[in-house]
């Protein structure tokens, strides 16, 4: 993984770490018996401030089927750093656990875990990054497309997280990501500049525009919940900036999309119709599913 002793998030990986876990995940998908002791004797802390679906189930099945010890620690009601110094609390999990992996609200809440502790940390979700969907949604797109960096990929909604790591790890990869946002919900400019800046070394292209006709003829299109998790916002406030933004049958037809992709959880009715997520070009399920594998992959890069 480009000798990091962290994952925080993808902008200082290589295109050829990234490719390098995509081969790894499918080998670990496509022959999970012979990984099935890789992590034994291995315990990994995973800590959540946050409520998951995905990212609990599939670390913790994940971490199990590598024969490795998965704890989970319950921050919802006690918020890391509030009870003892998060240094104290990252040197106390490091001389216990393998690896630390953090679901939590704010990024510099991992940087102070990853500065204090002598084990790698993953970041599972921030309010700056998502790297293991990012990773995920590429190694899909790896699996269904000959070459990722030809690929030209709209995002459409709320320029967050998910946003930021998808243009961060498509920058890498060489590939075109658009954000398509309302302008008062565009992804953050320094994160936009700094995925900007890797993609003038990769031949990627980053783009940022309110227009959906500006992504006509892509081949992938990206969207989220409309509302992060935590935000203080209501669906009645954002419903008519973004309603444009709806994915639909006849969005998909206007921009000539093979694919949709979804990192869950998804409003059906909202920011996705039902019809357009439980099409043939859905590709959100087989994207939950390698959730798994690519954290596993990440898992194994970092610890055996």
């Amino acid at each position: 993984m480009n000798n990091l002793q962290h994952l925080l998030d993808t902008a200082d990986m290589t295109a050829e770490s990234i490719f390098a876990l995509f081969e790894l995940a499918n080998n670990l998908k496509a022959d999970p018996e012979k990984f099935s002791n890789v992590l034994a004797g291995k315990s990994i802390v995973t800590l959540y401030e946050k409520p998951s679906l995905r990212t609990r189930v599939t670390f913790d099945i994940g971490i199990n089927k590598l024969g490795g010890h998965a704890v989970y620690l319950d921050h919802k009601d006690d918020p890391i750093g509030q009870r003892e110094a998060i240094q104290d609390y990252a040197k106390n999990l490091s001389q216990w656990a393998d690896c630390i992996v953090g679901r939590v609200f704010f990024h510099e809440t991992l940087e102070e875990i990853a500065k204090y502790s002598s084990v790698p940390v993953i970041n599972s979700l921030c309010d700056r990054y998502h790297p293991c969907q990012a990773l995920a949604d590429f190694l899909t797109l790896y699996e269904h497309h000959d070459d990722v960096s030809k690929l030209k990929i709209a995002y459409l909604g709320d320029g967050n997280n998910v946003c930021h790591s998808l243009m961060l790890t498509g920058a890498v990869l060489g590939a075109t990501v658009t954000a398509v946002t309302p302008i008062s919900h565009s992804p953050n400019a320094i994160i936009v500049k700094q995925a900007q800046d890797i993609a003038a070394n990769t031949g990627a292209t980053i783009q940022i525009t309110s227009n959906i006709n500006d992504v006509e003829g892509y081949d992938v299109i990206y969207t989220d919940t409309w509302i992060s998790m935590g935000a203080q916002k209501s669906l009645e406030h954002v419903l008519p900036s973004f309603l444009p933004y709806q994915v639909n049958k006849t969005l998909m037809k206007q921009v000539g999309a093979q694919h949709v992709l979804h990192c869950q959880p998804a409003h059906r009715g909202q920011e996705i119709t039902s019809d357009v997520m439980d099409s043939d070009q859905s590709l959100i399920l087989p994207q939950a599913e390698n959730r798994m594998h690519i954290q596993n992959a990440i898992l194994v890069s970092l610890l055996a």
